[in-house]
């Protein structure tokens, strides 16, 4: 039995700022801190002592300081990718988010959608996103371990579900799962089947405690 432990990082400070983030090397704020450390707990909680565990997590600051938190909690070390970083908006990052909403050109309802230019230089295709996320997943899921922790950004975790369940890349333009900043989602794949089942998606219970401190 496979479980894959899908963590988004939680508040950032390109959150609170108004600014986009994508590869905007953002941190987390005292509350992220807060929420990563209950992030850390819910997983130490669900993983059993002694299990053999794998920890991946994006390179950037605000997915490597919630993974950290949870790394403390394992005795491990995680694993940068940088693959796992959210969606490049190139010159658009780090801007206030007016800037980028006032210039953004969005897909077409129909037709060509993954290589679509969204009108900002430098920002990233779907198509080019999704390629290196699911480049990512497919060496993390060569390693057979039966627990494995990946922490990533809210728009990436579309493409790693998507390629936890086989979605094939050129279906993937009208593709969105939802998931809140912070959240754990739960992915497993049994051993006699090997079905993938998205057993939870976006669970934020575990920040219940967080939002009064």
């Amino acid at each position: 039995m496979r479980t894959l432990y899908v963590v988004t990082h939680p508040e950032a400070t390109h959150h609170v700022e108004g600014v986009v983030g994508g590869w905007h090397d953002s941190q987390l704020t005292p509350s992220g801190v807060r929420a990563a450390a209950s992030i850390a707990q819910a997983l130490r909680a669900q993983i059993p002592d002694g299990a053999e565990v794998e920890l991946f997590s994006s390179d950037l600051q605000r997915t490597r300081q919630t993974a950290e938190k949870v790394a403390a909690l394992f005795g491990m070390k995680p694993i940068l990718d940088r693959r796992l970083r959210e969606k490049s908006y190139g010159e658009a990052e780090g801007r206030p988010q007016e800037w980028l909403d006032k210039r953004f050109v969005p897909p077409p309802a129909v037709g060509e959608r993954m290589e679509h230019d969204a009108g900002v230089a430098g920002a990233e295709t779907m198509a080019a996103f999704a390629q290196r996320v699911y480049a990512a997943m497919d060496e993390i899921l060569q390693n057979p371990y039966e627990h494995q922790i990946v922490v990533t950004h809210g728009f990436a975790l579309t493409f790693v579900v998507a390629s936890w369940i086989g979605m094939p890349p050129e279906s993937l333009g009208h593709v969105n799962f939802r998931a809140p900043s912070g959240s754990i989602t739960t992915l497993r794949e049994d051993d006699f089947f090997h079905n993938r089942q998205v057993v939870s998606l976006g669970d934020t219970r575990h920040l219940a405690s967080t939002k009064s401190g």
